[in-house]
């Protein structure tokens, strides 16, 4: 059995389809992963393989993680592997601590420590209103300490920050004509893309960007009946640039248009109430975001009634 182990081998795929039916099928790749676990001494006695995700992910036993990275993802093992090492014992709030790593077939992963608590996602639903306030105060100051630490080797991450903006901005009213966003929306998008080559700046010393502070990345833990952030996880998105790129994830999947929500985000993040040419930049930012889909990411119910445009949308956003 070890021999057909050893024998098999991490293949390689033509495209990203082909790749997703292989990680959701896990016995073509469940015995690869943990040859990997064992060839660094670590106990594969209770595996659990992660189903949701991009990459290769299983649980070893309670205390580990293995992630394997396809061929085609490398950027995001770049991405994770540098935030991990450049952000450990920067923050108040635990992240994965990198264990061992190394490479098979072509495909590079990490071993990184478990961390404690409950999925936010599994959470948040049912949270009260203070307690939303009170973590998305929590997640704006965590945002503000990620982009306080140094860049260190994150800085040579492609693309620039100028550059990824002018792409986006280039693709923008086609990514979103195609998403199906409303004509009146569209309609004030050549607007908007005016006024973003004003307000967002394209030379400023640029910070570490997460990406995705959304419920499914981290983890929540309830002392005295209070919930509170437990830990932050995947990193594979980061990339470097202008510090308000990352209020669009908690901005559109957990504030909800709630003043008092928006309120604790930003002045958790450090700015004080959203001014026009704030919430314009915000407007902005979200329809530039690498993974912007304002149907399915705003979550306010029956916002596409409640705007006649762009303008009445971000008021609706970042309402207070």
């Amino acid at each position: 059995m070890i021999k057909l182990v050893m024998s098999m081998t991490l293949p390689q795929f033509a495209d990203a389809e082909a790749f997703r039916a292989f990680r959701s099928d896990s016995s073509r790749w469940l015995p690869i992963a943990l040859d990997i676990a064992r060839s660094h001494g670590l106990d594969v006695s209770a595996p659990h393989v992660f189903v949701t995700g991009t990459n290769l992910v299983v649980g070893l036993g309670d205390k580990l993680i293995l992630k394997i990275f396809p061929p085609h993802l490398r950027a995001q093992f770049v991405s994770e592997r540098g935030s991990l090492m450049q952000l450990a014992g920067r923050l108040h709030l635990p992240i994965p601590e990198i264990v061992a790593e190394g490479e098979r077939d072509g495909w590079p992963y990490l071993v990184m420590t478990r961390l404690a608590g409950t999925l936010g996602s599994e959470v948040w639903p049912q949270l009260a209103e203070d307690q939303k306030e009170r973590l998305l105060r929590q997640i704006g100051e965590t945002i503000a300490a990620v982009q306080r630490a140094p860049l260190g080797p994150l800085a040579q991450i492609q693309p620039h920050w100028d550059e990824f903006m002018c792409a986006q901005m280039r693709g923008c009213k086609a990514r979103h004509s195609r998403l199906g966003l409303a004509p009146k929306f569209l309609e004030g998008l050549d607007d908007l893309l005016r006024d973003a080559a004003e307000l967002i700046p394209m030379d400023a010393p640029p910070v570490i960007l997460v990406g995705e502070y959304i419920p499914q990345n981290f983890l929540l833990a309830c002392h005295d009946d209070q919930w509170s952030l437990a830990g932050l996880f995947d990193f594979g998105d980061v990339l470097t640039g202008w510090r308000d790129y990352d209020l669009l994830g908690p901005g559109a999947f957990m504030a909800a248009g709630r003043p008092g929500r928006v309120r604790s985000l930003l002045e958790g993040f450090g700015y004080a109430k959203p001014d026009y040419a704030l919430k314009r930049r915000l407007m902005a930012l979200m329809l530039l975001h690498r993974a912007s889909d304002l149907n399915s990411h705003v979550c306010i119910e029956g916002w596409q009634d409640r705007a006649n445009d762009l303008v009445e949308l971000q008021d609706l956003i970042w309402a207070g």
